[in-house]
């Protein structure tokens, strides 16, 4: 199961393996990638509001154009470009070192979709690994417990009282 991070300001998003995408769009003959594409436009679109930045407005929108769009290619085309440069701009706000580049991801989701796919997603488990580690309110990781004291029984020795003056 993906797990779930906190993004800020309440926006929640998914850590997924970015091999499961591609195989649960595989599976699924490709029904899996058009929920994708429009969890990913939505998170990223949380992600942007939480930091004031304009990171798309409308997930469906972006559905919409790679299903019926794709009718006319066109629509698809340009979702998939600005997908791809969204990525971009979400690993720049969430500030990953050495992020992707918006068409490198661009060709290879028009040209090697399953390569496209594992790129995309790998890309913003790094802006979201990277956002969550730097959130102010985030909570430290759990201290190793201390070992519990030992028990005191008769096997251990008295300590030698002071003597009185």
């Amino acid at each position: 199961m993906a797990e779930e991070i906190e993004v800020g300001g309440g926006a929640r998003a998914k850590l997924r393996n970015p091999l499961g995408v591609v195989g649960l769009a595989l599976i699924t003959i490709g029904i899996y990638y058009f929920f994708w594409w429009y969890y990913i436009n939505r998170e990223m679109r949380d992600f942007g509001r939480a930091r004031g930045v304009d990171l798309g407005q409308n997930p469906g929108n972006s559905v919409l154009a790679v299903t019926l769009g794709a009718l006319i290619i066109i629509p698809a085309i340009v979702s998939m470009w600005t997908t791809s440069d969204r990525i971009q701009r979400t690993q720049e706000t969430a500030g990953v070192q050495r992020g992707a580049n918006g068409p490198v991801i661009f060709i290879l989701l028009l040209l090697i979709g399953p390569v496209g796919l594992w790129y995309a997603q790998s890309e913003l488990n790094k802006a979201w690994t990277a956002q969550a580690g730097s959130l102010p309110d985030a909570a430290p990781p759990p201290a190793a417990a201390e070992p519990p004291p030992a028990p005191a029984g008769p096997e251990a020795p008295e300590p030698p009282s002071p003597p009185s003056a």
